[in-house]
């Protein structure tokens, strides 16, 4: 431990001004490039890059009720990310957030129409059931990675696949998720329209209707970063991230903090299905795909904070204001598809640094170690 605590930046997040400097120029220039690269493929396609700015910022911010929408969509893409960062942080690969987000919304769906009582009643059972479901998913992977040490960053991946046919088998049963009323159109393979009773109360501010979902995401992602950063339970999250043998010398109980962790990441998701499903963001009512990729922008958003939860937010944004802003390309003549695009050579922009900067200080660590190497002492004839 002496020698992590001893590497600037490392446990802290401080830099030196040089290296802050650095870094700082080199997203400057990453983004730079991403958004010069992302202009010539819009005018290539017959665009104006203006337009299409403009157009963006029209969808998610400056016509009526924009930003409030953006806030609602970011919402989930929010909550995913924390949960990911959180297992990231202790060494585990979670990439099964879109599985986790559709299972959870599955649950939150059965509680949705099924719970009696008030609506704040409804409402919360909807999300705890939510969060039971994403996390039960993502406890099978935490078994078997306990239980017969099969690498997570597999099982999770594979049981996304899973969770699709599965979802849809229940779409067709009244039992489980299936619509109940056969006089509604529309009605094979879909579940059943949530009531308001059951709906997030919305909060009105300057003309805007913000889903309540988006306060949810926000004091969970402030808990979360308060027990990271301030808590002994967050110190040993850490050092299981950094080294889990020397986690385990410390005292860390490495299998069931790992079990653990990976739940939790999976009931985030869940929670970010349900809220899909309770608020505004998706619909009134669960269908085949319905978890939309929130599962994976939401995994980008984690992979472009750097797992730092307080800077998911701010990505989280820009990922909603891409969502939201691309309904309004139709009138510039650009497919809308152009923000999948643009969306992608930001992640590839905003991975360059961190590449750069870990080759920098790799050779500057081979550079090091190769002069404190004592010279080979000649033998003795």
């Amino acid at each position: 431990m002496r020698d992590l605590r001893n590497r600037p930046g490392l446990l802290t997040g401080r830099l030196s001004t040089k290296d802050s400097s650095l870094t700082f120029a080199l997203y400057a220039l990453s983004l730079l490039g991403a958004l010069v690269i992302s202009g010539a493929l819009v005018a290539a396609t017959g665009g104006s890059a203006p337009d299409v700015l403009s157009a963006l910022l029209d969808g998610s911010v400056r016509s009526p009720g924009a930003w409030g929408l953006t806030l609602t969509t970011a919402a989930p893409l929010l909550l995913v990310a924390i949960g990911t960062i959180v297992a990231t942080r202790a060494g585990l690969v979670n990439i099964g957030q879109e599985g986790q987000v559709l299972i959870g919304a599955a649950f939150a769906a059965y509680a949705a129409v099924r719970l009696g009582g008030p609506g704040w009643v409804v409402v919360t059972g909807a999300l705890l059931f939510g969060a039971v479901g994403g996390g039960a998913w993502a406890g099978i992977a935490a078994g078997l990675r306990a239980w017969r040490n099969v690498p997570e960053v597999l099982t999770t991946l594979l049981l996304t696949f899973i969770a699709f046919p599965l979802v849809t088998f229940g779409l067709s049963q009244a039992a489980l998720i299936a619509d109940r009323d056969t006089t509604r159109q529309n009605q094979l393979n879909t579940g059943e329209i949530i009531p308001g009773t059951a709906l997030l109360p919305d909060v009105h501010l300057f003309g805007n209707a913000i889903d309540s979902g988006f306060l949810v995401a926000i004091g969970l992602s402030a808990v979360l970063a308060y027990l990271i950063s301030r808590t002994l339970l967050g110190t040993r999250v850490d050092m299981l991230g950094y080294n889990p043998r020397a986690a385990q010398r410390f005292g860390v109980a490495a299998g069931p903090l790992s079990a653990a962790v990976l739940i939790g990441s999976g009931a985030t998701a869940g929670v970010a299905g349900a809220v899909l499903l309770t608020g505004g963001a998706a619909g009134d009512r669960l269908v085949f795909g319905f978890s939309g990729n929130f599962g994976w922008d939401g995994l980008l958003v984690a992979l472009l904070a750097r797992n730092r939860i307080l800077v998911a937010l701010p990505v989280a944004l820009i990922f909603a204001m891409l969502r939201t802003g691309s309904s309004f390309l139709a009138a510039t003549g650009v497919d809308r598809k152009v923000t999948e695009v643009v969306q992608a050579l930001l992640v590839l922009a905003l991975l360059i640094p961190p590449a750069v900067l870990f080759i920098r200080d790799r050779r500057r660590a081979l550079r090091s170690s190769n002069q404190k190497t004592p010279a080979t002492a000649p033998e003795a004839t």
